[in-house]
């Protein structure tokens, strides 16, 4: 059989708020279609492009392999290939035009190429392989080999007679644990090792229980695996967290699904198997507020070892959930969040400010909400319109200069919202400080009632009270001028 050089295409560090995190995770999407055409014959290889600053590095593996195929899958469990970056894209086009030089088949499989097509085959690309693409590659790659006719071939798109023709997509798989488990061995562990050690945490790997999301929240957009839910079996991931902690010595994880522990009595099932094999290990998940509040859900993820928990509130403005139909309320969020804090589990706040409509009004009672809860951590961002959603139709008229972000802190408002990008970029800064300045009065109060409770890092925030009172004042004063435009 043919070799494979697998590729992805996003570098940490052509997207600096990432890099300086520290905390790189390995491109699991990729693995999984490694292995997959890896237990079909093919050999198989990785180069690794999270960790580098430059697609010109893959030249001399191109050289020294000789490989029949490039392939370049993006981890599409990794949601900041869903953003579509451009430093991403501008480095995946220079990857296709040396693959091309060095005589491959180029195939890319990402969610911008789903999007844009016509501009990876117009670079170079043979092939784009339309949403979640590992069957899809085998069935193509096999066709190739043995010279048949790839006209009714589903999930693909290609060059035909000068022409583009675009393949009837594929259904996206359902019994997931029909797949081998990612090739873990193809990553250079102790690098991915040696950068998290920079960030002060213990080593986390990444693992998807399940793909898709059954909601319709009408600015996300799912180009690789779609409105449908699936999800490998409690088994399948015992197994490969045995695996990861008997080959590495793995004992944490973040379950990257957009949602963890939809499907009924998952969660449950999850916590008895991880006793049966006697694993103890720590985690970290995405999760909806009205799904945590389901019978003994939290109970259930607390047991079996749940050490935060990110949820999308979004926004304390009902208003504004319901212009985004994300089918949840304020309420859910202050219930949800109690009910954690009352078992140790960290909360986290994904919020999104900028959506069409929102006002002052808005905009006040999410600050206050963040007040109020205090969440052990929040991440902020700016309404972003990806294309295939209700909000991107919605707003597509504004996009002409620029659709995309360059990175992730881009932060520019793509289309007309009810302010320009300066104010909501110091917004975005003003209500992290009003967080942490929240967070050191209430360490302050800690350790005025309970001196003997303060930790270390109680007193850093503490001590930061002089940098973020005065600096939340003036910021105050700058939101003022910059709401009336000036």
């Amino acid at each position: 059989m043919s070799d494979i050089l697998f590729s992805h295409s996003y570098y940490y560090q052509l997207d600096p708020k990432q890099w300086k995190n520290k905390t790189p995770f390995p491109p699991l999407g990729t693995l999984y279609a490694a292995a997959l055409m890896r237990k079909n014959g093919f050999e198989v290889s990785l180069f690794d492009t999270n960790l580098l600053d430059s697609p010109k590095a893959i030249e001399q593996l191109l050289i020294i392999k000789k490989p029949d195929y490039l392939v370049i899958y993006d981890d599409g469990f990794n949601y900041l290939t869903k953003m579509c970056l451009t430093n991403m894209r501008e480095a995946c086009f220079e990857m296709i035009e040396l693959g091309k030089k060095h005589h491959c088949t180029v195939i890319v499989c990402s969610s911008d190429s789903t999007d844009h097509y016509e501009d990876y085959i117009e670079k170079g690309a043979d092939f784009i392989l339309q949403g979640e693409g590992e069957i899809s590659l085998l069935e193509l790659t096999k066709a190739l080999e043995t010279k048949q006719n790839i006209d009714d071939l589903e999930g693909i798109v290609f060059r035909k007679d000068s022409k583009i023709q675009v393949n009837k997509k594929r259904d996206v798989l359902q019994q997931l644990d029909d797949l081998p488990l990612p090739a873990w061995d193809l990553v250079d562990m102790e690098s991915y090792q040696a950068i998290w050690k920079q960030s002060g945490q213990p080593f986390t790997l990444n693992i998807a229980t399940t793909r898709g999301c059954p909601y319709k929240c009408n600015w996300c957009a799912k180009p690789i695996y779609g409105n449908r839910y699936n999800a490998h079996s409690p088994d399948y991931i015992v197994n490969e967290i045995q695996f990861l902690k008997e080959n590495f010595g793995v004992t944490r994880f973040w379950m990257c699904d957009d949602i963890f522990g939809l499907k009924p009595n998952w969660v449950q099932d999850f916590k008895a198997k991880l006793k049966q094999q006697n694993l103890k290990i720590s985690y970290y998940i995405q999760s909806r507020v009205d799904l945590l509040l389901k019978e003994d859900t939290i109970d259930c993820l607390a047991e079996s070892g749940l050490e935060e928990v990110w949820v999308g509130a979004e926004s304390a403005s009902q208003k504004i959930l319901d212009a985004m139909d994300k089918g949840t309320t304020v309420e859910q969020i202050y219930q949800a969040t109690q009910l954690l804090k009352a078992r140790k589990i960290r909360v986290a706040f994904f919020l999104q400010f900028g959506y069409l409509t929102e006002n002052q009004e808005d905009i006040a009672q999410t600050i206050a909400m963040v007040k109020e809860l205090m969440p052990d951590n929040i991440g902020i961002s700016v309404s972003y319109p990806l294309p295939g959603t209700k909000f991107y139709d919605k707003v597509k008229d504004d996009l002409k200069n620029k659709a995309n972000w360059t990175d992730s802190d881009d932060f520019e408002m793509l289309f007309q919202g009810s302010y320009k990008s300066n104010y909501y970029r110091k917004l975005q800064r003003f209500v992290h400080k009003e967080f942490r300045k929240q967070q050191g009065f209430h360490n302050l109060k800690q350790l005025l009632s309970n001196p003997t409770s303060c930790t270390v890092a109680h007193l850093k925030s503490i001590l930061k009270l002089g940098y973020y009172v005065p600096s939340a004042f003036w910021d105050t004063i700058l939101l003022k001028k910059l709401e009336h435009g000036h």
